[in-house]
C-alpha cells in the first residue's frame, strides 16, 4: 500500500506517534481505526491491548506497536483513566518522540494526516460548539463530583472539551497525563479511577490554566460529531463537515447509523454498531449505588 511520508520538520531521530487504549477490544473494534489511519499516515502507532493472538497478529500486519497491558490488583481504574497512566509511562520511557495524538479507538476514523499541520502546542478539541459546560449533562455532573459545586460553577460558561482526542508535543502531553491523574485523585481517590473523571480533570486543567493548551474549534483537525452531527454528510466515502471541509480525525462517528454503514463499507465489514451498555440488572445497580455513596464519603488516607 502506498502511504504518504510522516510530516517533515522535526529534529533528527524524532518521530510522531498515535496512541490509543484498546484493552478488551477485538479486531472488529480496531480495524476501521487502523486501516483508515494506515491509508493516510506511515508514522508510529501504538495501541495498548490485552493479549489476544488474533488482534496482535492484525496489528503486526499493519505495523502497529502492540503494548500488552497486564491487569493489576493494586489499581483498577476505568480504562478512560488507566490510559493516561499508560500513555505517560510510554512517553516518559521514549525520548525520541516529537508529537503524539492520544485518541479513542473504537469510534475514531482517519481521513488525513493527523499531525498536519504540525501542532505548536497542546491542542484540545471542542465537542459541543453550540453549548457551554453547564449545558452538557455528562460533563458538568462529573466536574461537580470531582471538584465540588464552587469550582465547577466557575467553569460553567467554558466550552466543552473532549478527553478522547488530544494532540501536541510529547513532553507536554506527558505532563498533561500526570496532571489529569493527580487532579483525579484529589480530593477523593474513589472518584479518581471512575468513569468521567478524565473529562472532569481535563476541564479543570485547561479551564483553570494549570497547563497551556489551545482550545480548538470543532471541525478542524478533529471533527467530534456525537453532539454536533447536524449538517454532517458523506461524499466519495468521506465524512464531510457542515462547512464542506474534511477533518483528518473523525471522532464519535458511531452515533450516526448512516456513518457507521459508510465506514463499514469502506474499512471493516465486521465493524459493529455502537457498543451498547449491558442490561446490568441488580448487580449493576448495586455497584453503581455503592460507587455513588463512596464518592460522597470522606477519603480515608
Amino acid at each position: 500500500m502506498l502511504r504518504p511520508s510522516p510530516v517533515a520538520g522535526g529534529g533528527a531521530g524524532q518521530r510522531d506517534v498515535v496512541l490509543g487504549y484498546a484493552t478488551g477490544y477485538g479486531v472488529e473494534h480496531v480495524e476501521a481505526f487502523v486501516r483508515s489511519l494506515r491509508a493516510v499516515y506511515s508514522g508510529g502507532v501504538a495501541l495498548f491491548v490485552h493479549k489476544d493472538p488474533a488482534l496482535l497478529a492484525f496489528l503486526a500486519a499493519h505495523d502497529v506497536e502492540a503494548v500488552v497491558v497486564t491487569p493489576s490488583d493494586a489499581w483498577t481504574p476505568q480504562p478512560v483513566v488507566a490510559r493516561f497512566s499508560a500513555y505517560e509511562r510510554y512517553m516518559t520511557a521514549r525520548r525520541d518522540l516529537r508529537h503524539v495524538l492520544m485518541t479513542d479507538v473504537r469510534d475514531v476514523v482517519f481521513q488525513g494526516e493527523p499531525f498536519a499541520p504540525a501542532p505548536t502546542g497542546l491542542e484540545v478539541f471542542v465537542e459541543y460548539e453550540t453549548g457551554r459546560m453547564a449545558d452538557h449533562a455528562f460533563q458538568i455532573k462529573h466536574l461537580r463530583a470531582l471538584a465540588g459545586e464552587a469550582l465547577a460553577e466557575q467553569l460553567e460558561d467554558r466550552p466543552c472539551i473532549c478527553a478522547g482526542t488530544i494532540v501536541g508535543p510529547a513532553e507536554e502531553a506527558a505532563r498533561l497525563c500526570r496532571l489529569i491523574l493527580t487532579l483525579g485523585a484529589i480530593p477523593r481517590s474513589a472518584v479518581g479511577g471512575g468513569f468521567g473523571v478524565d473529562q472532569a480533570s481535563l476541564a479543570l486543567a485547561v479551564g483553570y490554566g494549570l497547563i497551556p493548551a489551545q482550545v480548538q474549534d470543532n471541525y478542524r483537525r478533529v471533527a467530534t460529531i456525537g453532539m454536533a452531527s447536524d449538517g454532517v454528510g458523506l461524499k466519495d466515502g468521506l465524512i464531510v463537515n457542515p462547512n464542506g471541509g474534511v477533518s483528518p480525525v473523525v471522532h464519535q462517528y458511531d452515533r450516526c447509523p448512516e456513518l457507521v454503514e459508510a465506514m463499514r463499507a469502506r474499512w471493516s465489514q465486521a465493524l459493529p454498531d455502537r457498543v451498547a451498555k449491558g442490561p446490568g440488572g441488580w448487580t449493576r445497580w448495586r455497584r453503581k449505588t455503592a460507587a455513588s455513596v463512596e464518592r460522597r464519603l470522606p477519603d480515608i488516607r
